[in-house]
């Protein structure tokens, strides 16, 4: 019997992942629904011979995205799941979603799940913070929505309690390096935005009452000790932090290059790019940097 819950899955050009994701939800979950926002690859046929329901959009930002398809997807099951397209259930946390949810106490709104990232086929174990990670993933419907930020959005809720649900979320991209590179590029000039917002206020930022325990611990680490730091010398005190002190070593080739990669270039990058966007405000003002963005980059602000 699956339980009375919507996945939404948001794709672009997810050929290689979203049969993966829906037959690892199908079992347990009774109503499955792609927002896309143009893919010109297999997604939506694949997706559709898979018993999923297609709506399109166009992308803003995934907070945007995300939020469009509960307002717009007639949404009329007890429970709404949030899944990317690269990632995928166990068969524990399957069960666990079709056991628990159905006899759930009234003042439970939302679950967490534990999130582990495969990268160059290897589950990293350790590093903290990133993998893993626990994450709310599954609410009451009309009780949750994403926050408005560009990067590392979280869901945040309007009442209830949180539990843990036992089992894995599995975050694997099969796409190349090539891929990976150019997105964490993509998302580094997002966390520039959020990063800059306390200075310039692009949007309102929801309050930290309002995410979950894990997620406001998360953020708060963010934002009042990272965030005081100097820029690209913190990249390398949080790769120590990673690699040494979180036993990321422990992961052996793969632990070692995704720490380097996430940890510490990636970081680096966005601090490189909060740099330059500082710079081009000063000397062009800052309706000159939203201009760019939407030029450039397609950001609108």
């Amino acid at each position: 019997m699956t339980a009375s819950i919507t996945a939404i899955i948001l794709t672009y050009n997810e050929e290689l992942h979203i049969e993966r994701c829906i037959s690892s939800l199908q079992p347990y979950i009774n109503r499955i629904v792609v927002v896309d926002s143009g893919s010109t690859d297999k997604t939506l046929d694949i997706a559709r011979r898979n018993g999923a329901e297609i709506y399109t959009n166009p992308f803003t930002n995934y907070a945007a995205q995300f939020n469009w398809g509960l307002a717009n997807c007639s949404i009329t099951t007890d429970w709404v799941m949030r899944i990317d397209a690269d990632e995928f259930i166990d068969a524990e946390l399957g069960r666990e979603i079709e056991t628990q949810l159905p006899s759930t106490a009234r003042e439970v709104s939302g679950f967490v799940l534990e999130r582990r990232i495969k990268f160059l086929g290897r589950m990293i174990r350790f590093g903290g913070g990133v993998s893993p990670q626990r994450l709310l993933k599954i609410w009451r419907t009309g009780k949750g929505a994403i926050e408005d930020r560009w990067m590392d959005e979280h869901t945040v809720l309007s009442e209830g309690a949180t539990r843990g649900l036992s089992g894995l979320l599995v975050d694997e991209n099969l796409k190349d390096f090539t891929f990976w590179v150019d997105k964490h590029n993509r998302y580094a000039l997002r966390e520039v935005i959020d990063h800059l917002n306390s200075e310039f206020h692009f949007f309102e930022e929801a309050s930290l009452a309002t995410l979950s325990t894990e997620a406001k611990l998360k953020r708060a680490a963010k934002t009042s000790l990272y965030r005081r730091l100097p820029l690209c010398y913190r990249a390398l005190a949080y790769f120590v932090y990673r690699y040494i002190l979180r036993f990321g070593f422990l992961d052996g080739k793969a632990g070692f290059l995704f720490h380097v990669m996430q940890g510490l270039w990636y970081r680096l990058m966005v601090d490189i790019k909060i740099a330059e966007a500082r710079a081009f405000i000063e000397k062009n003002g800052l309706e000159a940097f939203k201009q760019m963005l939407a030029k450039d980059h397609r950001l609108k602000l």
